[in-house]
Order: structure tokens, then sequence, then C-alpha cells
């Protein structure tokens, strides 16, 4: 087995060097051929300076600078497409997730019977809001993406690097790696882990983000919301037949008098309401559809820096590097 370990990288210049100086060790005992790729998300401070540091100093890491800051879901496709080796593992770059819980998953790939494993910490290492945030996140992927295993997905994650081939053709903004290996695969799986506290600032993924991310996915890879609205639409309508009734009877019976300015307004706001959320639903979808045909890309990488791994040739932006590429021994700490 070889191994690809990829970081998405915004803000981490005080983290990234402990993180490199645990990892490297790690993977050098595994006795396997392996690779760290730095992804640099357009991150305003040194955090560019220093992954190129770090791939002077090492030379199984090599970097990656986007050209601007295009969110954490597609700086993983940047380095996952990167990526030469049979087995790519995930993992924040905020000394989260500890390098020495590589080798759990790793062991859970073993054999023929998992494409991906995800590292679920054995007890949450955020505050409640920020849990709730991302459960909720979890549950609009099982209940409206149809990912059954989506209650167990993690940043920390192992997967085979065929499964990219089934996002090859993965474009515009709004990536989620997580959608995009539901469509690769099927045989998914889990491994308790421990995870560490944060020990510098705090996560850029807030509540309110979290919720932007759910409500990013479920826009960009379902058509729940539009059923939403379209059983919305059912439902006001089924209210406004019943008023309608309503008011009949009630001029039937000789109770009504000479205007129901009540009712009416109520059915006006009700039905009004129904027709601007349907509409805005459609606005979303007519707006992602005309920006990924205006060709807004996934990412642009600005830079290189470091050699890839083993002598490989580097491909670009290539998802079809063969499984197995790559042959020699694993790199040496210079």
């Amino acid at each position: 087995m070889s191994v690809s370990v990829v970081i998405p990288c915004y803000r981490s210049a005080r983290t990234l060097p402990a993180l490199v100086d645990r990892l490297v060790p790690v993977l050098r005992g595994l006795s396997v051929q392996y690779e760290v790729i730095l992804v640099v998300d357009g991150s305003p401070d040194d955090t560019w300076e220093t992954a190129v540091e770090l791939t002077h100093r090492f030379d199984a890491v090599r970097a990656l600078r986007l050209s601007r800051n295009y969110g954490q879901h597609n700086a993983l496709v940047a380095g996952i497409r990167e990526a030469v080796f049979e087995v790519i593992v995930t993992m924040d770059d905020d000394l989260q997730h500890p390098p020495e819980q590589i080798p759990l998953l790793l062991a859970a790939l073993e054999g023929d019977r998992l494409d991906l494993v995800y590292g679920v910490p054995h007890r949450e290492e955020h505050g409640f809001l920020r849990s709730l945030a991302s459960r909720s996140v979890k549950a609009a992927m099982a209940g409206a993406l149809g990912v059954r295993t989506a209650r167990t997905i993690s940043a920390f994650r192992a997967l085979r690097t065929h499964t990219r081939d089934g996002f090859t053709d993965l474009s515009g903004p709004h990536a989620s790696i997580d959608v995009a290996l539901s469509w690769a695969t099927t045989r998914v799986g889990s491994v308790g882990v421990h995870m560490n506290e944060r020990d510098h600032g705090r996560s850029n993924y807030t509540p309110r983000l979290l919720i932007g991310h759910a409500m990013n996915m479920l826009l960009g890879y379902s058509t729940a919301p539009l059923r939403a609205a379209s059983y919305l639409g059912f439902l006001i309508g089924m209210i406004g037949l019943l008023l309608g009734g309503a008011v009949l009877w009630r001029f039937a019976a000789g109770d009504t008098t000479v205007a129901g300015f009540t009712t009416v307004a109520s059915m006006v706001a009700l039905f009004s309401s129904a027709q601007l959320v349907s509409i805005g639903l459609l606005g979303e979808y007519i707006g992602r559809i005309h920006g990924n045909g205006m060709g807004r890309p996934t990412y642009v990488v600005r830079e290189r820096a470091g050699s890839p791994a083993a002598g490989l040739p580097r491909r670009p932006g290539g998802p079809g590097v063969p499984a197995h590429a790559g042959a020699g021994s694993g790199p040496d700490e210079r």
C-alpha cells in the first residue's frame, strides 16, 4: 500500500510545522511509499511561505497554492487530483486529527471490503452549537441526498485513489467531496479515532457557515427543495380550498357581512408566500446553472512547490492517475 496525505491549509502557519513534523515519522514508520500534499487555499497569512519551507525540509512534502480562497472541499478536490499513490488520506491542518491515528484508517482499508473509511471521534470535539450544526448537515445529506453513511462522515478520511474517477467531471464552485464520493462507491466504513481540541485560533466552520454548506449541498446536488416546493404548493392549495369552502358556507348560511377582508388577506398572504418561496428556489437553481455555464472553476492552481513523489511525473488536475503509480523507496527528511 502507498499513501498520499492531502491537507487543505488556511491560516495554519502556526500549526503546519508541528503537524508535518509528527506526520512524516508516522508515514515512515508504516514502511510504505508516501507523499504529503499541502493545498494552501488562498490563505492571507504566511501559510504559503511555511508550506514552501516544509517542502525544502522534507522530500515527501509538496505544496499547491490556489489563486484565491475557494473553500475546503474545492481545495480537497485539487489535492486529491494531484495524488499519485494507491490510498489518499485527508485531514485538517489544525492538529485536531492526530497523525498517529492514520494507521487505524489504513488498517480498516486492508483487504477488498471497503473503498472509503471515515475516522469518527470517540467524543465530540466541538461545542454544542457547532456539533448541532454539523449533525444537521449530516442529516441533510442522509435524508435529501441519499448518502446512507452521512452520519459517520468526517474530514478525516482514507479512500482508494480510484474512487476519484467517480467525479472526474466535477466542476463549478460548489464542490462537496463526500457527495462526490457517494457517486463512486457504496463500500464505506468508519473507525473510532481520538481527536484533539484545536490548539490555535478557532474553526472557520461556524454554525452559520455549516448551515450554508448544507444549503449548498441541497441546492447543488439534490432536487429535494424543488419537490418540497411542489408539496408546499399542494398544501397551500388544500388550505385555499378549505378556506374557499368555509367562505361559501358562511355566504350560503347568510353569516357573511359586506366584505371578508380578513379571509381574503390571509389567503393572499398564504398564496404569495408559497409563490415567492417557489420562485426563490427556482432562482437558486437557475443561478447555479448560469454560474456553471459561465465556466466558473472549482479551483485554479497559482503555483507549486516541491517535487512529485518518488520521481513520478506530475499530472496537474489529472484525475486519471493509475492507482498503482510509482515505485521506489519512501522519501527521507533532508
